[in-house]
Order: structure tokens, then C-alpha cells, then sequence
């Protein structure tokens, strides 16, 4: 794509990286059959290409957001299935970044959506406000369908119908530890606990941890470690994205060089993804580039890890049939594709593949919450693909998943790890516990819906 730049406007290196970004692009439109918003709306405006011609003439002209580009830009999920179908290479998560970036500087929304993502930003990354919100959202549930009536506030809505029924308890696994190996240690690794994740489902870190102790890995959870960043970094808040990452990076090198780690583990892919970008993120901070870098080598979803390692026999297969969804930020984020379906499949699981595999399902960090028509959709389309192949259970590895599409089924929806540390020795998930082996648990959870 032409681009027309000034050679002042290129000086900017985050304006000279999305131009070297929007060049690539050829108008080939592979993307538009591979984006959730374009294949639900229709509208070219929805696709990638259409967003790239919208933030070029927005940076080209140097001028603030409007209405209609920020209209476009929020329907984005960045599930970056675009970037998986795209020949040409065009690093479109990066421009969207930058995009938002830019309308988080030049456009003011208006007073309820500003208020919501300030509550969203303030909540989320900090795992006691979130218990705390969870416990108000209980009490606002009864009113959600009185508040969705009222167009500004159907994110509110949604955000209390998300909200589980009930919260675990505080867990003793996501508290700073070391948690020794069984036998000969073999490699030591952080683990990040995670924000959400750690609130509403720590079985997935007591699962990681024993499963990796067994398998004679070490596995602290150093002191200070916080949000990812993800969160705030997908809304455009880059001042408090990177803050969290220059933490992350302090606190995970420190560790490092203290006592050595092999890895940094991470069981929410859309952390992963972000944490692994963080080279990028900080590349133009001279104080953190290369420490970022080093961080970003290290990173690992802990099915990529697992794969690396030589196996057991597993001790509780049972030839259940397991449908696996690749969260978008594990196949198009990270590529990891491979090593969870591999990993099942040789614990004993039957693994059976998920039609239009590549279609998010709609929940996308906070998407959910902020667009909540367009998720419902995909989650609707999403929970009918899995049916169709009918599982007995679901496995993913990004809790924003679990939640959207646990949402709408009552097949149980799991962590891929809560499997394989079942398969190997670990207790069987609770989710299971009334399951029919034969297969009719399944069905009956389907006609229950």
C-alpha cells in the first residue's frame, strides 16, 4: 500500500514502524474471510484492510480520531486472525496498537464509556479489587436486563452477567513461593498467577504447579510479579501497559539472576502473547530493551514447555472425548497449535477438532464487556460449532474463553493443563466429577441447554 508520509512524521519511530506495517499490505483481502467482525457485520470498515485504510489516513494526516474510526478500531477483537491468513506479512497487531495508542490520546469518549473503561483499567489488573468487584457485580445481577435497556450502560450489563455466581476462595498457590520439585530438579521456572485467572479459577495454577513439580520442575511465583499488561495495553492506556511490564521485567530478571530460571510459565494465552511482545513494547526504552527481550525468550505457555519434556505414561487415560479451542491468542498470537492437541492426545484424551477452529469466540480480553452484541454472536456460533462435534468435555488455555463460551453450554469447559495433570497423577477436575464415561453426559448437557 502507497503511503505518503513526511519525512518529519517519520522521525517518530511508533509512526515509522506502523508505515513500514501499512506498506506491506497488497489490498489482497485473504483477511476479510479469516475476521470474526467482517465474516458477523459484512462491513469493509469491520475487516483489516478496511482498518488499515482508516488508521493510514488517520496518521497520514496527523490528525485526532474521530467518531467513525474509533467505532471501527473498538469492534477490532485483536484476536489477530488476520495475521495467520495474511501472505504478505503485514504485523497488523502492532498497528492496531499504535492506532489505539493514538485514540486514547486525541479522542475523548463520551462521560459513561470513559467511566467504564476507568473502572475496567482500576478493577481487573488488581486480583483483590476484582474479588471485591465480583461481589457487587453478584448484588447488580438482578438488575442487568433494567440496565442493558439503556444503550450507554449495555456494557455495565454485560460486565454483571459475566460475573460468576460464586468466587473461590483466596488461593495459597498464587501467593510469592517456591514450590519444590519431586525427585531430581530438572529446570526451575517462574509461573505468572495471573489476574482474573488467579480470582476465578486458581485450580488452573494448582494444576500447573503440581503437574510441574511431579515432572520434577521447581516452580516459584516471585515477589512483586503483577498484571501482564494486556489489558490496559489493548485499551490504548500505554503509559500503564508498560509500567506493568517494566515491573514484570524487574522482578522475573531478578529471579533470573538470583537463582536461575529456565522459563517463565504462563497458563492465560492472552498473557502469553502480550509478554512475549514485550521486546517490542519496550524496544525504545534504553534502560529496558534488552532486559524485555531476554524476558520475552524466556516466556512460555506451559503447554510449549510441556512439550519439551519426556513424558511419562499417563496414569488416567481415559479415552475422553475432549473438543479443543485454540484461544485466538494461542494460535494467532503465539502459533502454538501444535502442543496442546499433541500433549492431549498423548495423555489419552480423544481430541476432536472444532469447525471454523480459527473464529474467536468473542470474549477477547474485555470485549465481551464492551461489545457485547458482536461477542454474543460469536459465541453463539462458537458454542454451536463445539456441539456439533459432540464433546464430553471442552479444553482451551486462556481463562477469557472458559468464561465466554462456559457462558453458553453446559458441557464442561477446562483448562488444557486441569487434563493433563489429571492424566498424569493429579486429582480429576471437579468439573468432571458427574461425567458418564459412555458419552451420555455430554449429550444430556447439550439438551439441557
Amino acid at each position: 500500500m502507497q503511503t505518503s508520509f513526511t519525512p518529519a512524521q517519520l522521525a517518530d519511530p511508533d509512526t515509522a514502524h506502523s508505515e513500514g506495517i501499512i506498506r506491506k499490505c497488497v489490498h489482497c483481502g485473504f483477511c476479510t474471510a479469516t475476521c470474526p467482525t467482517y465474516v458477523t457485520l459484512g462491513n469493509e470498515l469491520d475487516s483489516p484492510r478496511g482498518r488499515i485504510y482508516l488508521i493510514k489516513d488517520m496518521l497520514e494526516k496527523d490528525r485526532p480520531a474521530d467518531e467513525k474510526i474509533v467505532t471501527h478500531i473498538d469492534r477490532c477483537l485483536s484476536c489477530l486472525a488476520c495475521m495467520t491468513t495474511c501472505p504478505s506479512g503485514v504485523n497488523y497487531m502492532h498497528l492496531v496498537d499504535h492506532a489505539r495508542v493514538h485514540i486514547e490520546k486525541t479522542y475523548r469518549r463520551p462521560f459513561i464509556d470513559r467511566m467504564i473503561r476507568r473502572v475496567l483499567a482500576m478493577t481487573l489488573p488488581y486480583p483483590d479489587r476484582f474479588r471485591a468487584s465480583l461481589t457487587l457485580a453478584r448484588l447488580g445481577r438482578p438488575f442487568a436486563g433494567l440496565i442493558a435497556s439503556v444503550k450507554p450502560l449495555k456494557p455495565l450489563a454485560a460486565m454483571l452477567k459475566l460475573a460468576p455466581h460464586s468466587t473461590p476462595r483466596k488461593a495459597a498457590i498464587n501467593a510469592p513461593a517456591t514450590h519444590a520439585a519431586k525427585g531430581e530438579r530438572k529446570a526451575r521456572v517462574a509461573i505468572l498467577t495471573g489476574c482474573a485467572q488467579s480470582v476465578l479459577d486458581p485450580a488452573i495454577n494448582e494444576a500447573t504447579v503440581g503437574l510441574l513439580n511431579r515432572l520434577g520442575i521447581e516452580v516459584v511465583v516471585p515477589k512483586g510479579e503483577g498484571c501482564c499488561g494486556a489489558l490496559v495495553h489493548h485499551m490504548g492506556k500505554e503509559h500503564d501497559a508498560l509500567a506493568f511490564a517494566r515491573n514484570n521485567v524487574d522482578v522475573w530478571l531478578r529471579e533470573a539472576e538470583t537463582n536461575g530460571l529456565d522459563a517463565i510459565i504462563v497458563t492465560a494465552s492472552g498473557c502469553g502473547t502480550t509478554i512475549k511482545d514485550y521486546g517490542h513494547m519496550l524496544r525504545l526504552d534504553p534502560a529496558y530493551a534488552e532486559k524485555a527481550a531476554k524476558v520475552s525468550s524466556l516466556a512460555k505457555d506451559v503447554t510449549e514447555f510441556l512439550s519439551g519434556l519426556d513424558l511419562p505414561s499417563a496414569t488416567s487415560a481415559t479415552g475422553l472425548k475432549v473438543a479443543y479451542h485454540s484461544a485466538c491468542s494461542m494460535q494467532h498470537g503465539q502459533k502454538v497449535t501444535k502442543a496442546p492437541r499433541s500433549l492431549l492426545a498423548k495423555a489419552g484424551f480423544a481430541v476432536l477438532e472444532v469447525p471454523e477452529g480459527h473464529l474467536c469466540c468473542g470474549s477477547a480480553g474485555t470485549y465481551n464487556i464492551m461489545q457485547p452484541e458482536i461477542a454474543a454472536r460469536l459465541k453463539d456460533r462458537k458454542v454451536k460449532n463445539i456441539e456439533s462435534v459432540a464433546p464430553q468435555a471442552i479444553a482451551t488455555g486462556n481463562i477469557g474463553c472458559i468464561t465466554q463460551i462456559g457462558s453458553g453450554t453446559g458441557i464442561p469447559i477446562l483448562h488444557t493443563v486441569q487434563l493433563l495433570d489429571w492424566a498424569y497423577g493429579g486429582k480429576k477436575p471437579a468439573a468432571l466429577a458427574g461425567l458418564d464415561p459412555s458419552g451420555e453426559g455430554a449429550a444430556s448437557a447439550i439438551a439441557a441447554e
